[in-house]
């Protein structure tokens, strides 16, 4: 989030208690009536998933499993992009952003339910079914000299752990920063409280690192186990600052229409959100153009034999729609200052990000099953619709448990008051 790191250099106010923010006649603590639509969420999630397995196939149908993990990489990156979001306001100790980082916590607090949802994508291979990582088969991992050499990092027992990893990871940071920014709010101004928190940033975004780029490889990138990229990770991290901010930007509009935050998140902070949402549009065209073109120039069949597939029949036109609406559509769309600082055109193009990195997500998995063409069916759609209410419920059944906003943080006075340059 942008910063005015001089003006930083001022002594922190005394951060506005939750009292003070109420008698403003601002609401501060999510209302019965805005907390009950997670049990709507809960029925959307529930009927869209038991729609897609039964349009799938069940759960060891190919095409449910494929529509089902496209669905929940989409819905992963939106609590992972929101853990590291929140550790990034720490690292950097930014000020703008204080009145939205309890409700970036509660996002990425919402993990949890992702660690639930990757049952059905597990239970496979663990019942040693090669229905959507062909790995799993020792007759295929026989079949190919180039799979030697990574035979000792495939394998369900390593594979089990690795996923113990990424989950504990992201759940042990959440709730820190969830925990402590909830302790802090007892303290009310500790400054010394939040430059701990800034030294534990460090260490928690090397953590993210190596857990999102490893969790991209194992989840994506092994659906074709020859293939390999060094930039895949970095690929999927610019997808979970996009749909991040895009649900940031549509949570924090929920919000406000429900009578919550009214007074608190300004269209300053909306700017800052749609510049992030504009920058990491050209993050993402830069890593995957890289992508593409250091593989293709190298020219050798491991590698290039990826980006064939997704160049011949239908896939062809799939791969030149995504690059026309994840680049040139929203950049020029979200360039003006006045779309920043505008709900209207905001949320459409927070819900245009979504969309799209959907679809991205479905350009990265749907060529392994429908080799032949893109074939958008039911079961995708179903998904996607679970996924995202599954997602939805996590979310505001998070922001029932606390205040919407830090209100111990020391620098809460200045981001009420902050306005973008």
């Amino acid at each position: 989030m942008s910063d005015d790191k001089n003006k930083d250099k001022k002594p922190a106010k005394k951060a506005a208690p939750a009292a003070t923010l109420e008698a403003n006649g601002d609401s501060i603590q999510l209302s019965e009536k805005a907390g009950a639509t997670s049990n709507i969420a809960l029925g959307v999630g529930i009927v869209g998933l038991g729609a897609a397995l039964a349009a799938g196939g069940g759960l060891m149908g190919k095409q449910f499993q494929h529509s089902y993990l496209t669905a929940y990489m989409w819905a992963l990156s939106i609590s992972v992009g929101g853990i590291w979001w929140v550790t990034l306001q720490h690292l950097f100790g930014s000020r703008a952003s204080v009145v939205m980082r309890r409700v970036g916590e509660i996002i990425g607090a919402s993990v949890w339910v992702m660690v639930l949802l990757a049952l059905p994508i597990l239970a496979p291979i663990f019942m040693h079914s090669d229905v959507l990582y062909p790995w799993v088969s020792h007759e295929y991992m026989a079949s190919n000299h180039v799979l030697e050499s990574k035979a000792g990092y495939f394998g369900t027992g390593f594979f089990a752990l690795r996923m113990v990893a990424y989950f504990v990871s992201w759940i042990v940071i959440s709730k820190f920063w969830l925990k402590k920014s909830l302790a802090q709010d007892k303290t009310k101004g500790d400054v010394g409280r939040y430059k701990k928190l800034q030294a534990n940033a460090a260490p928690a975004m090397i953590v993210f690192a190596l857990t999102v780029t490893f969790c991209a490889m194992d989840f994506l990138m092994t659906l074709d186990p020859i293939w390999f990229s060094t930039i895949f990770g970095v690929y999927y991290f610019a997808t979970c600052v996009l749909t991040f901010h895009s649900v940031l930007a549509i949570t924090l509009m929920w919000l406000q229409k429900t009578g919550h935050l009214q007074k608190s998140v300004t269209i300053e902070h909306y700017h800052d959100v749609g510049k992030m949402m504009f920058a990491f549009t050209a993050f993402w065209t830069y890593i995957g153009f890289s992508q593409f073109m250091l593989l293709w120039y190298a020219n050798i069949p491991e590698e290039t034999h990826w980006f064939h597939d997704r160049m011949v029949g239908t896939w062809l036109n799939a791969s030149l729609i995504l690059t026309a609406i994840h680049f040139v559509i929203p950049f020029f769309g979200m360039m003006s200052r006045s779309m920043k600082r505008n709900k209207g055109p905001l949320r459409f193009w927070a819900f245009y990000v979504l969309a799209v990195c959907w679809f991205d997500m479905y350009w990265l998995i749907a060529p392994n099953l429908h080799k032949e063409g893109m074939l958008i069916g039911a079961s995708d759609i179903a998904a996607l619709v679970g996924m995202a209410g599954m997602v939805a419920f996590a979310i505001i059944t998070g922001a029932k448990k606390v205040t919407l906003i830090a209100t111990g943080e020391p620098r809460l006075a200045r981001a009420l008051a902050f306005e973008n340059i």
